[in-house]
């Protein structure tokens, strides 16, 4: 491989078939140890085999889902899920599905991506996202029964203490991309409790914190007046919406735990 860098938990790795062009038959190996990052493959000739070996104890492996999301423009190779030399084709060279994400359990197999046949490889790239998280926050992110239905009381209280985001604040703005079949949501922060990246920061412009959060077109999400408790997940670099009760409502719910001693962690509701 020409390059291979990594740096923290994020995995970056660069490769180009162009070295190999006499060996297109080659199948190349690469481990990477990050639980997320990309791989982009230049010019691709012959064959990866990507093995995830996530710097975690191997009992916690098969608790573990790997996503993969292709980039935009990815082309010049089919992406298998190879276990004991049998392939499942996930992504077919040329798959323009926008956006579209891949998941599969870690001890389901690993990746195998295979070069197609190309007149001209120095015009194709093939790349992809990765993400290793847990079972049951993948569930959370690609849930296929009742995607858009409200939260419980449990589940809001549990939302707080375990989402990658936790805000107060009102929709500014619904923007719906129909192609991607998502809606992105504009918030004004009014207190910004926690947020593992940097989805929400002071505008300049308003004086306040503002942010964007995506979901599901078909939830429907439309402007209106009132605060919102707003909690999610962080999923390749996007901020995805959780539970998200009025913030009256998580209020009281909140002193109700509270009063009888059963809320999971301590945040300042007001």
């Amino acid at each position: 491989m020409n390059v291979l860098q990594r740096h923290l938990d994020i995995g970056v790795m660069e490769a180009s078939g162009l070295t190999h062009e006499s060996h297109k038959k080659d199948v190349e190996q690469v481990y990477l140890r990050c639980s997320e990052g990309s791989i982009e493959w230049m010019y691709p000739t012959g064959a990866l085999i990507v093995n995830l070996r996530p710097n975690m104890f191997s009992s916690s492996s098969k608790h573990l889902t790997v996503c993969i999301k292709p980039f935009k423009d990815s082309t010049g190779a089919n992406i298998y899920l190879e276990k004991t030399g049998e392939l499942k084709l996930l992504v077919r060279d040329g798959d323009r599905s926008p956006n579209k994400v891949y998941c599969f359990g870690y001890d389901q197999g690993g990746l195998f991506i295979e070069a197609t046949p190309q007149q001209d490889i120095s015009r194709k790239i093939t790349g992809f996202q990765y993400e290793l998280i847990s079972k049951g926050i993948a569930s959370d992110l690609h849930t296929v029964s009742a995607p858009c239905r409200p939260c419980s009381d449990t589940e809001v209280l549990l939302a707080v203490c375990t989402s990658d985001f936790v805000v107060r604040g009102s929709i500014q703005d619904v923007t719906n991309e129909v192609e991607q079949q998502e809606s992105v949501i504009d918030v004004s922060v009014s207190r910004l409790y926690r947020q593992k990246s940097k989805v929400f920061q002071p505008s300049e412009e308003s004086g306040s914190w503002r942010g964007q959060i995506k979901t599901l077109l078909e939830c429907g999400v439309k402007p209106g007046d009132g605060d919102f408790l707003f909690t999610g997940r962080m999923h390749f670099g996007e901020a995805r919406l959780g539970c998200a009760p009025r913030f009256k409502d998580f209020q009281r719910m909140y002193k109700e735990a509270k009063d009888k001693g059963l809320n999971p962690c301590e945040i300042g509701p007001d």
